[in-house]
Parts: structure tokens; C-alpha cells; sequence
């Protein structure tokens, strides 16, 4: 297999609405990957201890680093007694393969004992600041048709639209509050995938990153999208064709969502004493993105002690972080947060805190043609044959009567019913005002006890 020294020249076609404007380029020695030497040394031989073998490309792979530099890497640990050339290797043997001596492994050993991280070679918080600030979510421009096209599988307002367009394209935080079940949170996924889809809309995230020769996991597969480039078009994949520095990982604009599980501690770095490295916290992968906590006042830790721990990164995007060891350093807070409750927001944080977040959107109850609407799109969804006259009857016979408020959850959730109710019964899914009947009573917690004048937990609803 043979190896191409990767170059610096950018292509011409780079130049799609959803490619960052720069890619970062590949480092062309040790000095420019911003790492010291000694940390390099280490991540190279803790991994040829796990693997037992490594050519020079192999390892370039796992390191994320040109093959130049393993090569480079390579001949210090040789002169260095730690490995030796066991063979070639390639079907043109023109690679090396390489093992640890005695004196390798007894080093590779102590190496663990300071940290067992084995990946991809980070890269310095000054790198990882500069390209934050680069690919800012800040500057994002999102368009009414952009977002109309990005909310149009829910029923929103002209108003509500308005809103939520002049809140994205301030690059602030986020308040949506109002009654459950009216798609608080999905409209908080959904502002996360217009970004991704927007103009600028692929950013580059790193697999590490090294603050004081300690090592923070940032890449994380489940949060973060990966996105292929090639000749200048991003597609859904790892690879590329396009020559950059490794190290980083296109993808999509991240969402990261958390719910009542959310501590403090969950916000700061997590340091595992047995692998001895750390995991980035939500806010830190959410970076370029939207980091969205869900039910906000419903955490296990109090609201005002959360808000508090906001209060610096809200104001001056910037959060601090502190190692086991005591040294505290400052990292880019560049995500768009978005609180999405139930509760009065008055009721969450004091005058202070509310007046950092301007962008506070009232999320309602849907108005009876919203509702038609919605019922209509959800039967669509689900085949179920749509009857105008059957919505109508719902809501006079039961909104009405037992003084339910609509919700938007409300159409999904009885068509489900309607649908399971058909399956044990072996009958199409309808309509059907038997259906119907069977759905509400389950579903509002309606029985032979309950009266319009005893419909207090169906008013919960």
C-alpha cells in the first residue's frame, strides 16, 4: 500500500452552502500539530502495545495524524530502544512492521498508568477555541424559507414561526415554555435540524483535545453526525476525499438533549480514574449546535442552583472547566440552549437570570382548526381515513363536556390508540365513533364514575 504525503492546497469546489469556509490543514510537522513530542510518543507506543503490531500506515490511521509524522514518530522510538522492525509488510513491501521491545512494553506500562486513552492524537484548546470560534453557531443565517421548510411537519403559527426564526438567527438562548404536550421539544429538535441543514451547517468537531497533557474526549458517535467530502459535497459518511487534518471530524451541527437527569456534576468534566482521561461535558459537544434541557424545573438539581451554574457561559459565552488537578481553564460556550418546561418561568428564575435569556416563546394550546389540522396530517401519517365530522365529535363530546383543554399531542396519541384498539379487534383502523369512544375513555381516564362535573384529572390533560 502505498502513501501520499497529504497537501495544503485547497480545492476550488469547497465551496457547497453546507461546507465549513476552511478546513483546518493537515500538519505538516510535529511542532504544527501543536502537541508536545513526549505526548505523541506515548499515544504510539500505549497503542502498539494493544495491537502487538503496527505499520507506519496503520498507525497513522489510528493516530489521525500523516504518515510522515508516524514515520517520524517511529524512528525516535527506535532510537530509543522502545520498538523494533519485525518485517515488511504491503503488497509491495514497502511498509514496516513494527513491535515493542522488552523495554517498550515496560514503558507502555507506565504510560497506562497515567492514562489508558488509545486514539486518535488530540489537538491543543487553542486549536479547539480558534476553530469554535470559526464555524460560530452565532453566525448561522437562517431564512423564513429555510425555516418554514425546516417546521413544516408542525403546525405552527405565523406568530410562533416569527418568533422562533428572530431567536435562531440571534444565536441566543432559548425559553420555550407553555402547557405539556403542545411540541416544546420537537420544536427544540427541530430548530437543531435546521441548523444542520442550513448554510454552514457542517462544522468540524475534534475526536480529543489536550489541555496540559491531559486528554478530554469530545467526538462522541451518538451525539455527533458524521458527514463525508467529496469533490466538495457532504454526504452522510466517514471518509473523505477531501485532505484535512484528520484529527477533526465533519459533521453535522450537533443536538444534544437532557432531561430530568441533568446534575451539576453532569456540566462538568468527567474524569474516570481507572481509564485516567476525560469525557467532555453535554454543553462542550454541544458546541456549534443547540444543547436542549428538557422539562427544566423537573432536573434533580434545584432550578436556581442550575441557573446559577449558567449565569457566566449565558453572558460571556465562555465556561470554565476545571482538571483533577486543579488547573482550571476557560472553553468557547458557543451553543444555542434551549429550556423547554412546563412551568411558569417566573416561577423557574428570579429577573436576572430571565433577562440573559431574551428570546422567552410562549408555546399554547392549539386553536380547534390547528387541532383539525394536525389530526389530519396524523392520519395521513398512519392511513387512517380522515373524517372532518369525527374531529367535530370529539370535541363536543369530549372537550366540551369535560372541559379538556386541546393539546397538539392530543391527535397522535388518540390515533395510536385507535390503531391499537383495531389490531386486537382485527379491524381496519377508522374513525369510527366506536373507536373514538374506546380511545378517550382510556386515554382521558374516563369511566362509568366520571361525569363532566367530576373530570378533574382529565382537565390535567
Amino acid at each position: 500500500m502505498d502513501e501520499k504525503s497529504p497537501s495544503l492546497d485547497w480545492q476550488s469546489d469547497l465551496t457547497r452552502s453546507h461546507l465549513p469556509a476552511e478546513f483546518p490543514p493537515v500538519p505538516s510537522s510535529i511542532e504544527e500539530t501543536g502537541l508536545q513530542l513526549d505526548l505523541l510518543i506515548q499515544l504510539l507506543v500505549k497503542m502498539l502495545y494493544f495491537a502487538g503490531e503496527l505499520t507506519e500506515a496503520s498507525a497513522a490511521q489510528r493516530l489521525k495524524l500523516p504518515f510522515a509524522l508516524v514515520d517520524e514518530l517511529f524512528r525516535t522510538l527506535r532510537a530509543d530502544k522502545l520498538c523494533e522492525v519485525k518485517g515488511l509488510s504491503g503488497a509491495r513491501a514497502i511498509l514496516y512492521r513494527y513491535t515493542l521491545t522488552d523495554l517498550g512494553r515496560a514503558r507502555a506500562r507506565e504510560y497506562m498508568d497515567v492514562s489508558q486513552y488509545i486514539g486518535p492524537a488530540p489537538v491543543p484548546l487553542s486549536q479547539f477555541e480558534a476553530m469554535v470560534h470559526r464555524q460560530s453557531v452565532a453566525g448561522i443565517h437562517i431564512n423564513r424559507a429555510t425555516l418554514e421548510r425546516g417546521l413544516a411537519h408542525l403546525s405552527l403559527s405565523s406568530n410562533i414561526i416569527d418568533q422562533l426564526g428572530e431567536a435562531i438567527n440571534s444565536g441566543m438562548p432559548i425559553f420555550l415554555y407553555g402547557e405539556p404536550g403542545n411540541g416544546k421539544t420537537v420544536i427544540a429538535e427541530a430548530i437543531g435540524d435546521i441548523l444542520g441543514s442550513a448554510a454552514g451547517g457542517d462544522i468540524f468537531i475534534p475526536y480529543a483535545v489536550e489541555v496540559d497533557n491531559q486528554i478530554i474526549q469530545v467526538y462522541d458517535p451518538v451525539v455527533h453526525k458524521a458527514v463525508e467530502v467529496v469533490n466538495g459535497t457532504a454526504r452522510s459518511l466517514v471518509e473523505s476525499e477531501v485532505e484535512y487534518d484528520a484529527r477533526w471530524v465533519l459533521c453535522k451541527r450537533p443536538i444534544v438533549f437532557v432531561g430530568g437527569e441533568l446534575t451539576l456534576e453532569v456540566l462538568d468534566l468527567s474524569f474516570n480514574p481507572i481509564s485516567k482521561y476525560y469525557e467532555a461535558p453535554p454543553q462542550v459537544k454541544a458546541s456549534g449546535g443547540v444543547f436542549i434541557i428538557d422539562d427544566f424545573g423537573r432536573q434533580m438539581v434545584r432550578p436556581r442552583d442550575l441557573l446559577n451554574r449558567w449565569i457566566v457561559p449565558l453572558e460571556k459565552r465562555v465556561d470554565y472547566l476545571t482538571l483533577h488537578t486543579g488547573k482550571k481553564f476557560s472553553v468557547p460556550f458557543d451553543t444555542i440552549v434551549i429550556f423547554a418546561t412546563n412551568l411558569e418561568p417566573q416561577k423557574l428564575a428570579d429577573e436576572a437570570f430571565l433577562r440573559r435569556i431574551r428570546n422567552k416563546i410562549y408555546i399554547g394550546n392549539p386553536t380547534p382548526e390547528t387541532y383539525m389540522e394536525i389530526f389530519k396530517r396524523y392520519c395521513e401519517k398512519k392511513n387512517v381515513p380522515f373524517d372532518p365530522g369525527a374531529v367535530v365529535y370529539l370535541y363536543e363530546n369530549y372537550y366540551q363536556k369535560y372541559n379538556i383543554d386541546l393539546r397538539s399531542c392530543h391527535p397522535r396519541d388518540l390515533i395510536e390508540q385507535i390503531l391499537s384498539i383495531a389490531k386486537f379487534n382485527e379491524v381496519p383502523p377508522s374513525l369510527d365513533r366506536s373507536l373514538l369512544d374506546r380511545a378517550c375513555r382510556i386515554y382521558f381516564m374516563l369511566d362509568e364514575r366520571t361525569s363532566p362535573s367530576k373530570s378533574e384529572f382529565a382537565k390535567s390533560f
